[in-house]
């Protein structure tokens, strides 16, 4: 059993005409265009926090999030240039990680 519109089952044509008239009773016809306007505005900030809410929801599921990831370096040193034959020298040799330096350098 659904109850919570379950009163609007029985809700037809006439009974609308006799709501819409009690309405225009209460506010008067100077107002209406306004609670109107106000009703609009507010159904439309809903509909925008709640499409905001959803796309977040739908970014964490997906796993994307506009963020930048963070930059993944090498776990070694970039290669030095090769031995210039201007001076003869050859190029160092790549450090290892967790070896002493050596005592030269």
């Amino acid at each position: 059993m659904f109850l919570p519109c379950a009163f609007i089952e029985g809700i037809g044509g006439p009974e609308l005409m006799l709501i819409m008239f009690i309405i225009l009773l209460l506010f008067g016809a100077n107002r209406l265009p306004e609670l109107a306007k106000g009703l609009g505005k507010s159904v439309r900030e809903f509909k925008k926090a709640a499409s905001g809410v959803e796309e977040e929801v739908r970014k964490v599921m997906e796993g994307h999030d506009d963020e930048p990831q963070p930059k993944k370096f090498p776990p070694y040193p970039p290669a030095s240039p090769a031995a210039s034959p201007a001076t003869g020298t050859p190029p160092p040799a790549p450090v290892q990680p967790g070896s002493p330096p050596e005592a030269g350098a």
